[in-house]
């Protein structure tokens, strides 16, 4: 079964991942067992904030940790603070600086994973997001791989719907409505599947409870539009540049239930869940029920292209520590 960060949260619990985490907060570096929030926070009461989810990864031949992104997340992050009215006073390249001093002090010679919030801080009740202080934060953990990324995935669809764009928009990664996920992945878990899909309004597929979806029909390989309310992915959108480079078809289209059924191949993708290739959809079969030719093209390439293995998509990646 999935477990959403069980690795990093069983890691900190370990005194020598504790000991060495760090985090930046309101503009103070602190070891990640000083970075504390009131129980009055509003963001804490009222799911006022935003997050990114930034991956790190360790390459032992090169001696160096590789962060993944760091400018894309950051942008986006600002975008999603344009929707919850948060003032963030740092720019994408203070940011990155940021970030990168908090790997650095935590010495993480291995994967981890950071994660900054922006949120409304003031401690008083009463839902709203005007008038409202702003704070952020930032913190790394180790992290390794919670989805499998080798064996199929066995996946429900959900009877949650995605919040749509007039509700909750589903393109800003906003921290209360991960509610909608929440709900969507235990429902598919306690049903025994690992992941759910989950559909819109329309009935149309969406995105896996936090991941999104490509599928294989015939040669081609099609994802979701935004306007589907899903999440305008980092990674979704690096596999497509991939695909594109490696002389696959690529559509941008609607894409209907049933279509599932009889697709040749699908998988999920996101920071988190890397890129993980799905087995089966409400018991049936996809493909042959393993990992399928195009999934394991641009799988490969994603792959060494994290690590700075991957010279056409090295600027993906930001080097870590200093080269000696």
């Amino acid at each position: 079964m999935v477990r959403e960060l069980e690795r990093p949260v069983a890691a900190l619990r370990r005194g020598a991942a504790r000991a060495t985490a760090w985090a930046f907060q309101d503009g103070r570096y602190v070891p990640i067992t000083d970075a504390r929030i009131s129980v009055m926070t509003h963001a804490f009461n009222y799911g006022t904030g935003v997050f990114e989810g930034i991956r790190a990864y360790w390459n032992a031949g090169h001696g160096q940790l590789y962060a993944l992104h760091l400018s894309e997340h950051f942008s986006r992050l600002h975008r999603s603070c344009k929707f919850m009215r948060i003032t963030l006073p740092y720019s994408v390249e203070d940011l990155c600086g940021i970030a990168l001093e908090v790997i650095r002090r935590s010495g993480f010679r291995e994967d981890c994973y950071l994660r900054p919030i922006a949120y409304k801080s003031s401690e008083l009740i009463g839902v709203r997001l005007h008038d409202l202080e702003d704070s952020f934060v930032l913190f790394a953990v180790p992290f390794g791989t919670y989805i499998d990324i080798d064996r199929g995935l066995s996946c429900g669809v959900s009877s949650w719907r995605r919040t749509d764009d007039n509700a909750i928009p589903a393109r800003s990664k906003i921290t209360g409505a991960y509610v909608n996920a929440a709900l969507a992945k235990t429902e598919a878990q306690e049903a025994g599947f690992d992941e759910a899909i989950v559909l819109n309004a329309d009935g149309s597929v969406s995105e896996g409870s936090a991941e999104n979806l490509f599928m294989v029909r015939d040669g081609v390989l099609v994802t979701p539009p935004g306007t589907d309310n899903i999440l305008e992915g980092i990674v979704r959108q690096s596999l497509m540049t991939i695909a594109l480079d490696e002389g696959i078809p690529l559509q941008v289209r609607g894409i209907d239930r049933t279509e599932l059924y009889i697709a040749d191949e699908v998988f999920l993708c996101g920071t988190g869940a890397q890129i993980a290739p799905v087995a089966s959809i409400d018991h049936r079969t996809v493909g042959d029920g393993g990992v399928g030719p195009i999934t394991r093209i641009v799988k490969d390439a994603y792959f060494r292209a994290v690590r700075g293995e991957h010279e056409r998509y090295r600027a993906w990646v930001t080097p870590v520590y200093p080269r000696s």
